[in-house]
C-alpha cells in the first residue's frame, strides 16, 4: 500500500511540478541564442493568410476585423479569409462587405475542422497562421511568428495565449491566468530544449504545404495539425512575443465545460498519436510529449483523486507513520481550501490563495469527466460555446 501511495505521489508531483523543475535544469546551461530584430530576419515578408473559422459570431466580428485589418503586417501581403459555415446570424454577408476579407460560406454546419478542411483548399499563401474570432492579436503578432519561420526545419509557431483580467475577476479567471502563465513559461522551456508540444487554436501558424487534412470527428484540431508537423521530423516554435488576448470563462461553470470538452480531446489526440510514443524514432520529443501532455490527459487526475484514501487507509493501518499522517493532514487542508474556493466565489468575494486549490480540483475532475465522455461517445467535434467575461 506505501508503494502505491509513493508511486501515486510521483506521478501527481512529476506531471504538475516535477517536469517543469527538471525542463528549468536542462535548459539551465544552454547556450542562449542571440535576440535579433525581427525585420533583420526578413527583409522580404512572404504572403501570409489569416485564416478564421466563425460559427455566428456576428456580435464581435466588428472588433475583430479591426483588429486584423491593424497589424503591422505589408498590406499586400497579408491576406485574411474567413470561414464561416453554418452561420446563419448574417456574420457571412457582413463579412463580405469588407474589403480585403475572403469569406467561405456554406449553409451546413459540420463542425470547425470540417471548415478547417474546407477552407484550407483555398489557401495558396506559403505560411497560414489560425486564430480564433474571439482573440485579439497584438499588432506585431504576424511579423513575429513568420520571422521564426526563417528556421527550414520549424513547421510550425505556436503564439501565447494571454487571458485577460476585468474587474469581474472569480476562480475561473483566477485559475485559468495562473494556469495560462506557467503552460506559457513551460512551453518556452520546452521550445529551450527541443520543441514545443502542441498548439492552441488562438494563435499558431504553420507551412501551408504541410497542412494535413483532419478527420472530421476530430475534437482537438489545433492539436492534431500541430502533432501531425513533429511527427514529419519538424520542430514547433513558441513565439511568446506574439500574443492571443481573450477574457476568460464567464465562471467555473462554463470553464468545467470547457475543460471536459478538451480532456476528451486529450484523449482522442493521444490515442491517434500513440507513434509519437517511439522514443527510438522520436528521441526528446517523446520525452516532452510524454511528460507535458500524455501524463496530464491518462493517468495523473485519477492518482491526484486517489492519493487521499490510499493514505488514509495508511495511516489507519499504520498511525504511527507520522509522515503519512502529515501528508495526509495537508491534503485534508487542500480540499479544505478548494471548498471554501467554492463558497468564496459563489458569494462573489475573491481571495485567490483559495481559488488556485478550487480551480485545480475541478479541472483534474474535468479531466476524468472528459475520459469518460470520450469513451462513452458522447463528446461532439462541434464547439458548444463558453460563455466569456
Amino acid at each position: 500500500m506505501k508503494l502505491f501511495f509513493w508511486i501515486l505521489f510521483f506521478a501527481v508531483f512529476y506531471t504538475y511540478i516535477g517536469y517543469a523543475i527538471l525542463l528549468f535544469f536542462l535548459t539551465l546551461f544552454k547556450k542562449k541564442q542571440k535576440i535579433e530584430r525581427v525585420e533583420d530576419k526578413n527583409p522580404e515578408w512572404p504572403e501570409v493568410c489569416l485564416f478564421i473559422t466563425a460559427y455566428n459570431e456576428k456580435n464581435i466580428l466588428e472588433e475583430k476585423i479591426k483588429n486584423c485589418l491593424s497589424l503591422d503586417y505589408p498590406t499586400e501581403k497579408l491576406k485574411v479569409v474567413f470561414v464561416t459555415d453554418g452561420s446563419n446570424d448574417g456574420s457571412d454577408e457582413m463579412l463580405k462587405n469588407v474589403a480585403g476579407i475572403t469569406v467561405y460560406h456554406q449553409a451546413e454546419r459540420h463542425g470547425k475542422i470540417h471548415a478547417m478542411n474546407r477552407g484550407m483548399q483555398f489557401i495558396t499563401s506559403p505560411i497560414v497562421v489560425f486564430t480564433d474570432a474571439n482573440t485579439t492579436l497584438n499588432k506585431e503578432s504576424i511579423k513575429v511568428i513568420v520571422s521564426e519561420f526563417s528556421d527550414s526545419r520549424v513547421g510550425c509557431v505556436a503564439g501565447r495565449k494571454k487571458v485577460i483580467d476585468t474587474i469581474k475577476s472569480g476562480a475561473a479567471e483566477t485559475g485559468e491566468g495562473l494556469y495560462w502563465k506557467f503552460e506559457s513559461w513551460l512551453k518556452k522551456k520546452d521550445a529551450e530544449f527541443f520543441s514545443a508540444v502542441g498548439a492552441v487554436g488562438e494563435l499558431f501558424a504553420i507551412r501551408t504545404e504541410l497542412f494535413r487534412s483532419v478527420s472530421d470527428d476530430t475534437i482537438l484540431d489545433d492539436f492534431i495539425i500541430s502533432l501531425n508537423i513533429l511527427s514529419e521530423g519538424y520542430l514547433l516554435k513558441y513565439a511568446p512575443q506574439a500574443v492571443a488576448s481573450e477574457t476568460a470563462s464567464f465562471n467555473v461553470h462554463e470553464e468545467m465545460k470547457r475543460k471536459v470538452r478538451i480532456a476528451a480531446g486529450g484523449m482522442q489526440t493521444f490515442l491517434r498519436m500513440l507513434h509519437l510514443l517511439n522514443p527510438f524514432k522520436y528521441g526528446r520529443l517523446t520525452f516532452q510529449y510524454f511528460s507535458h501532455k500524455v501524463t496530464r490527459w491518462t493517468f495523473a487526475p485519477w492518482c491526484f483523486f486517489l492519493m487521499i484514501p490510499v493514505n488514509f487507509i495508511i495511516v489507519l493501518l499504520n498511525p504511527h507513520q507520522y509522515l503519512f499522517t502529515v501528508i495526509f493532514s495537508v491534503q485534508l487542508l487542500f480540499y479544505w481550501a478548494a471548498v471554501l474556493g467554492y463558497i468564496f466565489d459563489k458569494l462573489k468575494l475573491k481571495l485567490n490563495v483559495l481559488f488556485l486549490p478550487y480551480y485545480f480540483t475541478v479541472i483534474n475532475l474535468a479531466t476524468i469527466l472528459g475520459q469518460f465522455r470520450y469513451f462513452l461517445g458522447a463528446q461532439s467535434a462541434a464547439w458548444d460555446k463558453v460563455r466569456r467575461l
